[in-house]
């Protein structure tokens, strides 16, 4: 048993301008302090007797400036060590909303460096999976969301084609031991790091995020992504069991500051209960002679419970934010960590018999003890005795009672079952004569059962003779089964490094072929737009237009608005720099694959050099007898010397490669989210713009009546490209629009009326001299693309 308390971190969300409002410092015990420093108002009088210094003690506080890395290292990596080890582990942050906690426990979309503690995590605990040969792993994972109070499984596949309101919730049972157990709540078994992976992309992707006044992509629901690991060495019955809550709470707001309403607002209600809900556990678990923990008060509650003053070790990260305007939220903040730090937990060790092995290995040995009796016995015995054995017995035992001899024996063999079935009959029998004689013994009875046991009872001789004996042949059996056991491992280091050694290559291509990356030449392209699940590695293949966007065909107009909003998108940037690096880390995986085989190539000579070498010597000694074949030969040590450089760079290499696939992976993941991003924020855009063009339209046709105008004209496609007019202004040339003077404006409006009329579809004008000019500009490009294209007008 581990008790100790929780642990709190602290870690300062960076800000565009330098903050004086704040100081961190290093204690002398270890620790680190942060201080807050809020001026007085004079607003407030001159009579203020508000506090202007709060200072708050973590064990360790990262300023703007800290790394993933680093919150990893000195955070999580201690409790996944522990959840190794066989302890349940709680990482959770709290903070005010935008203070960084999706940031800190998932991480970022943009680089590869961003990644946050659940994938840097998972790449931990299965990179030790693989390290560790004495024990034999299995690995599952949940991931659970609390939103407006209701549980749901965001593993579930249905999330994308069902409204939210129609999926099963995540409800809770609590069995007669008060252990919490989550129904419609999906398991999933994991094989390795690239499954977990995609399992959190999925998830993710599920989440309830919405754009609010203090964050734009705002989490409205609490998560807690579990890991759960059971651990047993081959062939024994003690299996160890634990799990890793990794939790991501949504962030505390203040209505009257960010003034939402409607379903934002009822969001930030059950947001801010059911922190209330925790923070007032906290209260009672910080009390030493409180006696009931409302833990049944919310969901989050009840799920951690063990998290908070059970069977955990828990650690905290604070988020705050030291802007001005939200130094009060981050006080608040540091407070409710303080109380925290005051829980303590006291984490067991989670092992248990597996009943199912134990009862396979006991029935093993059962099956060895029949099979060695029969072997000394010489025949096989059953559980029960045949009708001819229980015939011939009874038959044995009548003969035995009426021979008049007194030294008359009875033989039954080794055999306990015709023991037992004598003894039986003995006591029938006397128990009949005793009833039918009324409780009097005319006859005399058989010699007690107890001179019988103590004549058939061993000598003291004999008995310390056969306990010897058997002490003997265990100690014999323990040195037999260390020596099987030590050979057994050395026999399959040696295997696991010829192993590795002939199948290098086929190891490293079947890698990066499982995590899309071939290593074959391929020349440069691009992945396609609409795949957005697809391989993002280079491909030949020149990209396909982008035609449905969730079963809805794009027409052509709508494919040249996507490219031009797909070009200049806020993250068509980060967008190329990340395919950028995975067409380098493609061209370095392939490289160092060539290495590889060229280093086993070289291995392979330098064996069959070796071996060459081997065999003249030994052809040299048979035929000079003087030789001395004991002597060592300089050439095969250079040789060895040299296999030993080439192991070595192989092993190098290798790992490298294996790194690189890791990266590659989670670039790849990346440059998904982006698609899928880009997608949904250009269909947002498509129908922003069309609803606005329609009341634009209305609007200009009551102004056409009014004034008795006529404005519309014939165009081609006017309808599948209208919604994206106004978004090309900024894109064509205005020069010609600065030189054009008022007095044209007839001669213009006659031409532009003549060019629509040639055209040959209506659609709206504004009347502005500018905006009508890029209209009919862009109307023009598309009907010569169109020509180019050979598409006739219809």
């Amino acid at each position: 048993m581990v008790k100790q308390t929780i642990q709190i971190f602290a870690r300062v969300k960076p800000t565009k301008k330098a903050s004086a409002v704040y100081s961190v410092e290093d204690d002398e015990q270890g620790g680190c302090s942060l201080e807050f420093l809020v001026p007085r108002d004079l607003a407030d009088g001159f009579v203020n007797n508000k506090k202007e210094n709060y200072r708050f003690r973590f064990q360790k506080v990262f300023d703007q400036g800290a790394q993933q890395d680093d919150i990893f290292e000195h955070i999580a990596k201690p409790v996944a060590d522990s959840v190794l080890a066989g302890y349940n582990g709680t990482i959770f942050a709290y903070g005010q909303t935008g203070s960084g906690k999706t940031f800190t426990i998932t991480g970022g979309p943009e680089r590869y460096s961003d990644r946050g503690i659940v994938p840097r995590t998972l790449s931990y605990l299965y990179h030790n999976f693989s390290m560790d040969t004495s024990k034999v792993y299995t690995t599952h994972i949940s991931y659970l969301e609390i939103y407006n109070e209701c549980g749901y499984d965001l593993l579930d596949p249905r999330h994308e084609v069902t409204r939210l309101e129609d999926l099963p919730k995540v409800t809770i049972m609590e069995d007669p031991d008060q252990n919490i157990h989550l129904k419609n709540l999906s398991i999933q078994k994991v094989a390795n790091e690239e499954q977990a992976l995609n399992l959190l992309f999925l998830g993710d992707t599920n989440r309830m995020i919405d754009e609010t006044p203090m964050n734009i992509a705002s989490t409205r629901s609490h998560c807690i992504f579990t890991v759960h690991v059971t651990s047993r060495e081959p062939d024994s019955s003690t299996v160890c069991r634990s799990k890793l809550h990794l939790v991501d709470l949504a962030g505390s707001e203040r209505v009257g500051k960010t003034g939402v309403g409607g379903q934002l607002l009822t969001e930030a209600k059950y947001i801010n209960l059911s922190l209330h809900y925790l923070e007032q556990v906290i209260i009672a678990l910080s009390e030493k002679n409180r006696s009931h923990i409302p833990y049944r008060n919310s969901m989050m509650t009840s799920v951690l419970r063990d998290s908070l003053g059970g069977n955990c070790m828990t650690t905290m990260i604070a988020t705050v934010s030291v802007e001005r305007r939200n130094l009060d939220e981050s006080i608040s903040t540091c407070r409710f960590a303080q109380r925290v730090a005051l829980i303590k937990n006291e984490a067991l060790l989670n092992e248990e018999l597996d009943t199912g092995l134990l009862i396979v290995k006991l029935k093993r040995e059962i099956q060895a003890l029949r099979e060695e009796l029969a072997m000394v016995t010489g025949e096989q015995r059953a559980d029960q005795l045949t009708d001819d054995e229980i015939h011939k017995l009874d038959e044995q035992l009548q003969l035995f009672l009426k021979d008049p001899e007194p030294d008359a024996t009875l033989d039954l063999g080794a055999d306990m079952r015709k023991i037992r079935h004598c003894f039986q009959l003995l006591k029938v029998m006397v128990t009949e004569r005793r009833s039918s004689q009324g409780g009097r013994d005319q006859h005399p009875s058989p010699p007690p059962l107890g001179d019988q046991e103590d004549l058939d009872r061993p000598m003291p001789e004999e008995l310390r003779r056969l306990r010897e004996l058997l002490q003997q042949r265990d100690k014999e059996i323990s040195i037999l089964v260390t020596m099987l056991k030590k050979e057994k491992r050395r026999v399959q280091d040696v295997s696991a490094q010829l192993a590795v050694l002939s199948n290098g290559e086929l190891l490293s291509q079947s890698s990066l072929r499982s995590s899309g990356v071939e290593l074959a030449d391929r020349s440069g392209g691009s992945p396609s737009l609409s795949q957005s699940r697809g391989s993002l590695s280079s491909d030949s293949t020149p990209p396909e237009p982008v035609h449905r966007w969730r079963g809805v065909e794009m027409s052509l107009g709508r494919q040249e608005a996507f490219e031009i909003f797909r070009r200049d998108h806020e993250d068509s940037v980060t967008y190329e720099d990340n395919k950028t690096l995975l067409k380098q880390r493609t061209a370095e995986a392939k490289a160092l694959g060539k290495k590889l085989n060229v280093a086993r190539s070289k291995v392979n000579e330098l064996k069959g050099q070796l071996e060459q070498r081997r065999m003249r010597r030994v052809a040299h000694g048979v035929a000079d007898s003087t030789a001395d074949l004991a002597e060592a030969d300089p050439v095969e040590e250079q040789l060895r010397q040299q296999i030993e450089e080439e192991k070595k760079s192989f092993k190098a290499t290798f790992s490298r490669l294996k790194g690189l696939k890791t990266e590659i992976e989670h670039l790849q993941l990346l440059l998904k989210r982006g698609k899928l991003k880009l997608l949904k924020d250009f269909e947002v855009w498509w129908s922003e713009e069309a609803s606005r063009l329609q009341e634009q339209g209305s609007e200009d046709s009551a102004a056409g009546q009014r004034s008795g105008l006529t404005r519309q004209q014939d165009v081609p496609g006017a309808q599948s490209s209208g919604p994206f007019m106004r978004n090309f202004k900024p894109h064509l040339p205005s020069a010609s629009r600065e030189s054009e003077n008022r007095s044209n404006l007839d001669s213009r409006t006659s031409s532009q009326s003549s060019e629509l009329r040639a055209l040959g579809s209506s659609i709206p004008l504004t009347g502005d001299e500018q905006v009508d000019a890029d209209i009919l500009g862009f109307y023009r490009a598309r009907q010569t693309l169109m020509q180019k294209l050979g598409i006739a007008h219809k």
